[in-house]
């Protein structure tokens, strides 16, 4: 016989995923609802896939909180690497338009960070989510078709470099949402002269929700068959 969904999922709950590698932030909404067998579940905030970190996922009633959530401050850490851009600004896309970097000081680069605190225009990459017309950029993009996306108004409230072993920056932001880490990457490469690509990101903190408090997709599973199995008397 079908095991039923536990009911603390059904009446509504918030849950703390760590996303793996690779995994789109609707493959982990997916997963969870086979898991809990429920229909009625979202994320708060899109995770590339190339991304890791935070995802917060909300069942029943507390879907009625996800735009709540989304608009709460994030952190991220990650990687930079200098002396080349992507179309995608990450890693989805190969390397191109190599440049010299050794002429690059580690205070050139960290007085680049000071360009990028506060409130700045940032134009999102043209490889996104967003809409234009009706239709996703990305799938414009990946057509050939030229993408015009408007500038967007952003508040960068720390950025810092956190490690410099060239060719590689590993850094942490903490910034509004609707802050593209992607273009902050790609931007920062432009203002050193070198271009620059995310090469790693992890989402740390999403307002007061931290990333030492989510759970990995297995250990989450587990823990709901046990529950499930002690209600059923399995």
């Amino acid at each position: 016989m079908e095991k039923k969904p536990l009911n603390i999922f059904e009446d509504g709950k918030v849950i703390l995923i760590d996303k793996p590698l690779e995994w789109t932030s609707f493959d982990v909404v997916q997963k969870l609802r086979n898991i809990i067998r429920i229909k009625k579940i979202g994320h708060a905030g899109t995770l590339d896939p190339l991304a890791t970190g935070l995802l917060i996922l909300c069942t029943g009633k507390f879907t009625k909180r996800i735009n709540e959530y989304m608009a709460k401050e994030k952190e991220y850490t990650g990687s930079f690497t200098l002396g080349a851009i992507t179309p995608t600004y990450d890693l989805e896309s190969d390397p191109m338009n190599f440049k010299a970097i050794d002429q690059l000081t580690s205070e050139e680069i960290i007085s680049a960070t000071h360009r990028f605190t506060g409130e700045i225009m940032q134009v999102p990459p043209a490889h996104s989510a967003i809409k234009i017309g009706g239709k996703r950029v990305y799938e414009l993009a990946r057509q050939g078709k030229e993408v015009n996306i408007e500038p967007r108004k952003v508040f960068i409230k720390e950025f810092e470099i956190t490690k410099i072993e060239m060719p590689v920056l590993e850094f942490r932001v903490v910034c509004s949402t609707g802050t593209y880490i992607r273009s902050l990457a790609n931007d920062f490469g432009e203002t050193l002269g070198c271009g620059a690509y995310l090469s790693r990101l992890c989402r740390t903190r999403i307002g007061e929700f931290l990333l030492k408090d989510a759970v990995s997709i297995q250990a989450f599973e587990k823990e709901v068959k046990e529950k499930t199995n002690s209600q059923t008397g399995n």
